[in-house]
Formats: structure tokens, C-alpha cells, sequence
């Protein structure tokens, strides 16, 4: 039975390559590169590979230092050494540095080679299954808080939907290396809302004054949301970064906290009905104290910026697709509001609409913001 995981052998040797490939087609697919360099491309291009076959000395790069580099870019893929070097040391230095799954010699008997690669296929299945269980399990268990938010705490699920589009842009800005783990933060930075008084968040959205023991309570939200997520396998950065989302500047703050805290703020001005060109100058001007990192604030008006020539485009429901965003409340016909202007649609939520558009009462187009590319938006008026 031919294994359908992607085999790449690596050798200079043209004669060699063409062995495996007429031995082993059969029960495996083959791939085969002529020198190290090759091996690479096709990692990034024709991957992924269950494993890399590679010869010990060859031109330019040597089998160690090729089998490093592909553990760089492809973790999961087994790596093999077959050799013409019964070399010992070699062995060594293949295991210590390119965590060598297996050292072979040549000539290799052709009942060992099968054998090694049917354990390297077990191994690659192995490793690939449990990075697939341990994804399912976040995802599942981010979906189930999501859900938990939303339906106990409106107010606050809305508020980290409006804001996880803007924090994924600021992160790209950026170039912060852990835009998985800052999306996460974003969806759930108000988890520890559920335990909060509505009047309370209504009011912080409001930036109304609150009294000492109110202040008290509402920045014990990061602390509660940190804590349910520290009992969750590999979500410890997570946890990090929403634990210190309202931490004022520094430059220990993991720099997705820092972006989480500038989002949230410009968030709260535009629920005021500041516009946003307004509320970044504001939170500019208003940082003389150094509450945000001036180079995530710098990242949200170049941003802000480009998006001003965005424009409203009333769009039927049958076009509308997940990822856009509202460009006003979504409100039925009898006024009640379905989804939050600044909202990206999700999977769900646009399921739910096209599946009951007349339980929900919803009539005429969704008006969706279109933001124009740079060079397509209308300059910017002296005193603008």
C-alpha cells in the first residue's frame, strides 16, 4: 500500500537518487534533490515532507548543517542521515546538532532502509497528530470562551470583536513575531469581564469617573481573564499578554499587551462618536505621561491614515462574506441591534444570518466598510 506522506532524498550523486527512486515508488512518494540548497527550496516550496533523507558530505553544505536548517522550516519532518562515512564522530555531531532521527551507512541493506523509514512514517504520524489534538484543543476551548463572553457579557464580547481586526494590523505594523498568540489575546482580553456589573462596563465605555472601590474592580478583569487561561495547555503567552493589557508603557511589557492597551483605548474614544482620526490625535497628544508605547501609537495612525478613504458600501446579505467589516450597527426592523458597528463578521455569525434573515428581520443591504488601497484614497486636505 502506497504511504501518501512525501518522502525527499538529498545526494549529490544522480545514480544514487535514481536507485531510490526505482526501489522505493512503490510504497512511497518520492522526491529527490540533487544538492542541499535544492533540498531547502523544495522544503519551502513542495512541502511538507514526513522526512529528509540526507547524504552526509556533499558540496557547499554537508548533511548536519542541510538537516538544521530544515528543522528550522518544518519542525515536524523526520531527518535521516545515510552515509558513505562510517564515521562515529559524525554520528555524534549529526545527533547533537540536527536531532538526527536515525545515522545509516552506506550501502544500506534494502530491508533496513525499509524498515528505518516505515519507523521515521510512525514517527512523522505521531508528532503530526498530536500538534493536530493540541490545535483542535485550543481552538475548541477558545471557541467555547468566545461563545461564554458573548453570551454573558455583550457588552464586552463586543468590544474585543471590534477591536481584534485593529490589533492584528497593529501587529503586522509591528512585525510582531506572535500574531497567532496576539489574536487569541484579542478575542479573550475580556474574558474576565463575565464577572463584572453591566452598569460598570457601560460606564468605562462611556469614560465616565468611576469611584475608587469601581476602579478596584474593573482592573481585576485582566488578572480573573489571565487566570482561566493559565489552566489551559500552551496558552501561558496568551495569558501574558492579557494580564498586562492595562499596564501602563514599559519596555519590559510584552508588545502585544502594548498594543492590546492602545487598541482598547482607541476603541473606547470611538464608542464616545470621536472619529478616529480624533481619537488617535488625542491619544498622541494625551501621552505625555507615557501610558502607550509611542511606536504602537505611531503604527495606529499610519494605519488610521490609509484607512480614511474608506468608504460605505451597502452590500446584500447573499454577498456578504466572513472577515468584513461593519461599517454601522447591524439593526433589524424593529430596531433591535444584531451585530456592532466595527465588527469583523465571523463564520457563525454570518451562518446565522443567511440562515434566519427573516426570523431576524433583516431588511435591506448590510453596509460594509470598503477601505481603499493607499493609492487609490483621496489626498488629505490642509487642516484635515
Amino acid at each position: 500500500m502506497l504511504a501518501h506522506e512525501k518522502i525527499l532524498f538529498v545526494d549529490d550523486e544522480p545514480n544514487i537518487l535514481a536507485t531510490f527512486q526505482r526501489n522505493l515508488h512503490k510504497k512511497y512518494v518520492i522526491e529527490v534533490a540533487p544538492g542541499p540548497m535544492e533540498a531547502l527550496e523544495m522544503v519551502r516550496t513542495k512541502g511538507p515532507f514526513a522526512m529528509v533523507v540526507s547524504d552526509l558530505k556533499m558540496p557547499v553544505m554537508d548533511g548536519i548543517t542541510l538537516l538544521e536548517r530544515v528543522r528550522e522550516l518544518a519542525p515536524e519532518t523526520v531527518r535521516i542521515i545515510l552515509s558513505g562515512q562510517g564515521d562515529f564522530d559524525a554520528a555524534i555531531d549529526a545527533v547533537n546538532r540536527g536531532a538526527i532521527f536515525r545515522f545509516l551507512t552506506k550501502p544500506c541493506p534494502p530491508d533496513i532502509l525499509l524498515a528505518v523509514l516505515r519507523d521515521a512514517i510512525k514517527q512523522y504520524r505521531l508528532i503530526t497528530a498530536e500538534k493536530e489534538l493540541l490545535r483542535g484543543t485550543l481552538l475548541g476551548s477558545v471557541k467555547v470562551l468566545v461563545d461564554v463572553l458573548g453570551l454573558v457579557s455583550p457588552e464586552a464580547f463586543g468590544r474585543s470583536e471590534r477591536i481584534r481586526t485593529l490589533v492584528g494590523e497593529l501587529g503586522k505594523r509591528m512585525k510582531d513575531p506572535n500574531l497567532w498568540q496576539l489574536d487569541v489575546a484579542a478575542m479573550l482580553c475580556q474574558l474576565g469581564c463575565v464577572g463584572l456589573p453591566e452598569e460598570l462596563l457601560e460606564k468605562v465605555m462611556r469614560d465616565e469617573q468611576l469611584g475608587a472601590e469601581e476602579q478596584q474592580i474593573f482592573r481585576m478583569h485582566p488578572d480573573i481573564g489571565a487566570n482561566l487561561l493559565s489552566n489551559i495547555p500552551r496558552m501561558a503567552p496568551v495569558s501574558e499578554l492579557i494580564a498586562h493589557q492595562l499596564d501602563d508603557f514599559s519596555e519590559t511589557t510584552p508588545l502585544g499587551a502594548r498594543i492590546l492597551r492602545v487598541a482598547l483605548a482607541f476603541d473606547r474614544l470611538e464608542q464616545q462618536g470621536i472619529s478616529a482620526r480624533e481619537a488617535v490625535d488625542q491619544l498622541i497628544a494625551g501621552n505625555t505621561a507615557g501610558s502607550y508605547d509611542p511606536a504602537v501609537l505611531a503604527a495606529l495612525k499610519a494605519h488610521i491614515t490609509e484607512q480614511l478613504g474608506g468608504e460605505i458600501k451597502p452590500t446584500r446579505l447573499e454577498h456578504v462574506e466572513a472577515g468584513m467589516v461593519l461599517a454601522e450597527d447591524l439593526v433589524n426592523a424593529e430596531g433591535t441591534v444584531l451585530l456592532l458597528k466595527g465588527q469583523s463578521i465571523s463564520d457563525s455569525a454570518l451562518k446565522r444570518l443567511k440562515a434566519l434573515p427573516d426570523l431576524l428581520k433583516i431588511s435591506g443591504p448590510i453596509p460594509i466598510l470598503v477601505a481603499l488601497k493607499p493609492d487609490e484614497a483621496p489626498a488629505a486636505r490642509p487642516g484635515s
